[in-house]
């Protein structure tokens, strides 16, 4: 029974997704206009967030930002959904990898990897990362509270053979390719909302903000390799990936500087481009008083 109102909750996307992409952006730019002058999804979140953020910048400044940042937000909605019919040719066109030599080198030197980015650009367009890779790739998850609709995005990351592993089982995952001896990259999102009992606070965007830690702390549990993937859109439904390496050797690092350099490196993409960052995000839901 599940499988089937799975199916018939997939037909409508892969139907959808059939649509070429010049026709999937016409309709992106219909989406634009419904969710922000109709709809008006998450304004207030983004607006708030863009103000506190920039508060260097005028009133026409922010509102510029904002519509660009919704014009992206629909184009990666309909970015996602075209995965499902997207061929490693066709990604390999719109997705260009500058500079991969950096994780091969690392793979023959046989280190495993930390895969850094925060949720800039379109990350879901990197479901063809690890036909890049010579290390067996791992992409922390939460699984979603909608069964379906975790089942759609799970079906169309794995699409050209990444590894999901859910975040509470990172670690015994890194564990057991450890034993196995198989080399790992593994990716975090390191800009997201962390759990409420996480501690560390830095300034972010001119702003308080919590971090999630997990990544130094694996980095340096394993002596991994730091690497900052830097995603530029460069064109609508185009993308520059290059590796920023952060760190060789983590495990003497000093407590917190892995985390405060990446936090540092994440937030120089987001000022440099604004617009492709997730602003409806309600990052700054928490304060510190009300966590600690």
């Amino acid at each position: 029974m599940i499988k089937i109102i799975y199916k018939l909750f997939y037909i409508p996307f892969w139907l959808f997704a059939l649509l070429p992409l010049r026709i999937l952006y016409l309709k992106s730019d219909f989406l634009y206009f419904l969710i922000y002058y109709i709809i008006r999804y998450r304004k207030k979140v983004v607006y708030k967030n863009l103000k506190n953020s920039f508060p260097e910048k005028s009133e026409k400044e922010i509102i510029i930002i904002a519509k660009k940042f919704y014009r992206h937000l629909c184009d990666l909605f309909i970015e996602s959904v075209k995965i499902i019919h997207l061929s490693k040719e066709q990604l390999d066109k719109r997705v260009n990898y500058t500079n991969v030599e950096i994780l091969k080198d690392l793979f023959e030197r046989k280190k495993d990897i930390v895969l850094v980015s925060g949720h800039y650009g379109n990350w879901e367009w990197m479901v063809n990362l690890q036909l890049q890779l010579l290390h067996r790739l791992l992409i922390i998850y939460r699984p979603l509270n909608n069964k379906f609709a975790n089942e759609l995005v799970f079906n169309i990351r794995i699409k050209f053979g990444i590894t999901m592993v859910p975040m509470k089982e990172i670690f015994r995952e890194a564990i057991r390719y450890k034993q196995k001896k198989e080399l790992i990259t593994v990716y975090f999102l390191a800009d997201q909302r962390p759990p409420r009992r996480n501690k560390f606070w830095t300034t972010f965007l001119n702003q308080d903000t919590p971090f999630f830690t997990g990544f130094e702390i694996m980095a340096k549990k394993f002596n991994m390799a730091v690497i900052y993937l830097n995603l530029q859109k460069v064109g609508r439904g185009y993308y520059d990936v290059k590796f920023e390496k952060l760190y060789e050797d983590t495990k003497d690092v000093p407590n917190l500087e892995i985390t405060k350099k990446v936090v540092k490196t994440i937030e120089d993409s987001i000022i440099k481009n604004p617009e492709y960052w997730l602003w409806s995000h309600n990052r700054w839901k928490h304060k510190r008083e009300n966590i600690e």
